[in-house]
């Protein structure tokens, strides 16, 4: 028989072990109760609002709701945020940006989460790269560097995916840099873009 759980237990035995995004594995271990345990917790509390349903096996406590960024990293793995969100992040473009940009090995993809929209661009294995592990409000957040984030987004605007952002500022940006990360996409669109810039 399931056992029933106590919320407030529940709650706080969640919130101690650190983690703001889980997955019916994580609660069963948290928790230390049954998978059908777990899932009879889950339907009734997500039926509640006491805990917010990402994705199919991914939720979070709606009273400690993860930052965008974490939830951009988490939804669809490999990822790490870079292009339109990213170049915002770093001022390289003076638009606030409200939909969460990441890069994946995997298929391209949309979510639609807290009125959020969370995007994910596909490139290939050999350039997923240049990003680093970046402490944002107390979470490791995945995130491409400044350099890479400029070639990430212009080998997309290179397949016209995205259109030039006139208001870009590269003055921030290591050129050099910019140059090893184009060279490993190996497209000579791309190349054409950053020659055009730094002319």
């Amino acid at each position: 028989m399931a056992k029933l759980l106590n919320w407030i237990e529940a709650e706080k035995k969640i919130r101690e072990s650190g983690i703001r995004i889980f997955s019916p594995v994580d609660l069963k271990r948290i928790l230390e109760v049954s998978e059908i345990s777990v899932r009879f917790f889950l339907t009734r509390y997500v039926k509640k609002g006491a805990i917010l349903k990402l994705r199919n096996n991914l939720y979070a406590l709606s009273s400690k709701i993860p930052s965008e960024m974490e939830i951009a990293n988490t939804l669809y793995r490999p990822s790490y945020i870079s292009l339109d969100f990213a170049l915002s992040y770093y001022h390289i473009i003076p638009e606030m940006v409200y939909v969460i940009t990441s890069v994946t090995t995997r298929p391209t993809a949309r979510f639609q989460i807290l009125d959020k929209e969370f995007q994910y661009h596909r490139i290939k294995r050999s350039v997923f790269t240049g990003y680093l592990p970046e402490k944002i409000e107390g979470k490791t957040i995945l995130i491409a560097d400044k350099e890479k984030t400029l070639v990430d987004y212009l080998y997309f605007v290179s397949r016209k995916i995205y259109e030039f952002n006139e208001r870009i500022d590269v003055s921030c940006v290591d050129k050099k840099k910019v140059v090893h990360y184009a060279e490993l996409f190996n497209n000579k669109g791309l190349n054409k873009l950053i020659q055009e810039i730094y002319a």
